[in-house]
Order: C-alpha cells, then structure tokens, then sequence
C-alpha cells in the first residue's frame, strides 16, 4: 500500500512539474507585453488551471489511462519508471531552458517502461500514433489559427489609432489568457489523472492499491469498476487540478523568457492573437480526447503571429532549438525510463 502510495504522490509531483515546467507557455504573452506582473500572471493562471476541470470531461485522461498502453500489464514498477524517466527529462530541459512537452515525456516515459516489460506488443498503436500526429499538427494549427485570427485583427486595427488598439487588447489578453489557461490545464492535468487510475485500476495493481482505491472512489465509481469500465475519480480529478495549480503558482521563469522575449518581440495585440489561437486548439484536442503538447501549440502560434508581421520578426534559430527539443522528447524520456523498469526489475 505504502508503494502505490508514494507512487501517487510521484504522479502528483510530476502535475507540479508540469505546470511549473509550463507555467511559461500561459503567462509568457501576457507577462511579456506587460499586461500583467509576472506574479499576478502566474496567479492568474493557476486560477484557471484549477477550474478546468469544471470545463472539460476526462477523455484525455482516459487516453492516457487506457489508450498508450496495454493496461492489464501495468504495475507498479511500470508506473515508476514512466514517472521518473518524464520527470527527469522535464527538469533537463527545465534547466536548459527548453520548452519541451511534458505530455509527450510521459508518454515516452509510458512507452519506454512497457516495451521493457512486455515487449512491443505491450504499446497500443492507435493511440500512441494519434499522439505522435498531434506532435506536427499541434504547432501547425496553432501557427495557420495565429495567422487567421492576426490577419483578420490586424486589418481591423487599421481603422485605429495604435493607442487605442493597444490600450484595448491589454484588457482583453486577460480573456485570451484565461482561454489558454483554461486549455492548458484541462488537457495537461488530465495525463497526470490518466496515470493515477491506471496505477489504481491497472490489471497488475492487485490488492495492493485496494486501501486506497477504498478511500478514493466513491460507491458510485466502485460500481463501475467492477462493472469493467475505466473511469477517473472524482477525487484524483481534483488532486491533479490542484497539483498543476500549484505549479504554475511557482512559474518555470527560464522558459518564460524563452516563449515570451527570444522567439520574437510581442505586443498586447500579437499576444492576444497567439493566445486566442493556441486556446482554440487546445479545446478541440480535449474534445477529442487527444493529450496534445500545449507547448507546441503555443510556440507555433508565437511563430505565426510573428512571422505574420515580418519573417525576420521569429529569432529562427531559438525556434529551430525549440523543435529539436520537440523530436527528441518521447525518445529521450522512453530511453530513461527503460533503463529505470530495467533497473527496477534486476531488485
């Protein structure tokens, strides 16, 4: 019980993670055209990762829970070493400074784990290839919505006054922001939820994790499990909205010079526009079901909405970075939690 346990607080440490790690990708624009101070921008944020769950239903969790994995091989050693190999990988590019996919670390965290332990037979196909699509479209939607929604804005502003564009789109970043946040935290929460109830509901996880399946579900989620149906709890829908919460509170501020200040100058207008964009997208991976990479998205709709203005306007170089960042992310963090469940399994 003790070892699910602390699993469990190793998921909600890996939530935190995530939304200190991308507490840049929500606030970066707004902080970086000066709507708002860092520390109310973050604040923010956190307000509108925590209701997300009022928003958006857990088909992403559920991906992750049910649809990367063959779940009736999952233990708890597999949980672990997904966790840590997506852990590890956050807090190297964390520290250089990288906006990498935190999504996509778990996932290859998954994916690494599982062919250790049951070979390739182990990874489901469907999901794990929807998953890898949305490495490409992410950003390319975020970047074709950036230009749209900037076209269309800009040749509106043209009718006024540079001060009068500006004074008003500080105010309404404040609702672009909040849609990202909103976004942000309802598909990246929900991967956290998805490992949760895998570990609680996985075909290996046993008597082990009935305490605590016991103390978590209510009667109603108990029925539905015995009934074969994977759901996610209530209760672990909240622990994980609050743990993301908490970590954007506590801002990754390397990255947010990275998103906000080295890929192209912003103003309230160009934030407005990449939010708005990056949001839109978000939702419709939710409704899918899809755990897209709000990094990816929000860094094309940086890059489209600055490259809408002049080429040169996008550091080309820093996004190049970016994207190798991208490429790597599921192998690199496959690869360290392969060696971890190798590890793991010589005790």
């Amino acid at each position: 019980m003790f070892w699910i346990l602390f699993l469990i607080i190793l998921a909600l440490f890996f939530d935190y993670l995530n939304g200190f790690h991308d507490a840049a990708n929500s606030v970066a624009t707004v902080v970086s055209t000066r709507v708002l101070s860092p520390k109310i921008a973050v604040a923010w944020a956190a307000f509108f990762n925590f209701i997300a769950f009022l928003i958006f239903h857990t088909a992403v969790a559920k991906t992750i829970g049910a649809g990367i994995v063959d779940i009736h091989i999952v233990d708890a050693d597999l949980v672990f070493s997904a966790l840590i190999g997506a852990c590890a990988w956050n807090l190297i590019t964390w520290w250089w400074g990288l906006p990498s996919s935190s999504s996509h670390a778990l996932i290859g965290g998954l994916i690494g784990a599982a062919i250790v332990k049951g070979g390739l037979g182990a990874l489901i196909a469907g999901g794990i290839f929807k998953t890898v699509l949305f490495i490409f479209l992410s950003p390319l939607l975020g970047f074709l919505l950036a230009g749209t929604i900037g076209t269309i804005v800009f040749n509106i502003c043209n009718h006024f006054t540079p001060r009068k564009v500006d004074s008003f789109f500080r105010k309404a970043q404040l609702f672009s922001a909040s849609a990202y946040s909103l976004g942000h935290g309802g598909n990246d929460a929900q991967k956290t939820m998805g490992i949760i109830s895998m570990l609680l509901l996985g075909g290996l996880a046993g008597n082990e994790a009935a305490p605590i399946r016991d103390f978590l579900l209510s009667h109603e989620e108990m029925h539905a499990v015995a009934q074969g149906e994977f759901i996610v709890p209530l209760s672990v829908v909240l622990l994980c909205q609050g743990a993301i919460a908490l970590g954007t509170l506590s801002g990754g501020w390397k990255i947010v010079k990275t998103m906000g200040q080295k890929i192209t100058r912003l103003r309230p207008v160009d934030g407005f526009c990449a939010e708005s964009s990056a949001g839109i997208s978000i939702f419709i991976a939710s409704i899918l079901g899809v755990p897209v990479s709000t990094t990816h998205t929000i860094t094309g709709a940086i890059v489209g909405i600055g490259s809408l203005r002049r080429l040169s306007c996008v550091r080309w170089g820093v996004a190049n970075r970016i994207v190798w960042a991208w490429f790597i992310t599921i192998p690199a963090a496959a690869l360290i939690s392969a060696v971890c469940c190798f590890i793991k399994g010589l005790f």
